[in-house]
């Protein structure tokens, strides 16, 4: 799976503006990534999970020392999510996320 990122700044209400607007391969909006500014002193720079949008909402908020090992980590938990709802067709929402 691909993912499209595009730069955007996020009103997070602190420094941390600079982010990244997270799309699967069908368009859709799954995630927002915002990077970390020096206000978080040795976490500065990474990249932190804002929001996960749909099945890709939850409770993890994990941070990461660059972008591509942000995309991993969301290819990875939506190839979860994906088999999860192939399980539980009956899952509300469930096609429209399954290819």
């Amino acid at each position: 799976m691909s993912l499209l990122l595009q730069p955007m700044r996020v009103a997070t209400g602190s420094a941390d503006e600079r982010g990244c607007l997270v799309f699967d391969s069908d368009q859709r909006l799954v995630a927002v990534l915002v990077q970390l500014s020096n206000e978080h002193e040795d976490d500065a720079g990474y990249w932190f999970y804002e929001v996960g949008f749909g099945p890709m909402d939850g409770p993890d908020h994990p941070t990461f020392l660059d972008l591509d090992a942000a995309q991993e980590w969301i290819t990875e938990r939506m190839a979860k999510v994906r088999n999860n709802l192939r399980t539980h067709p009956s899952t509300p929402g469930a096609s429209d996320w399954l290819p």
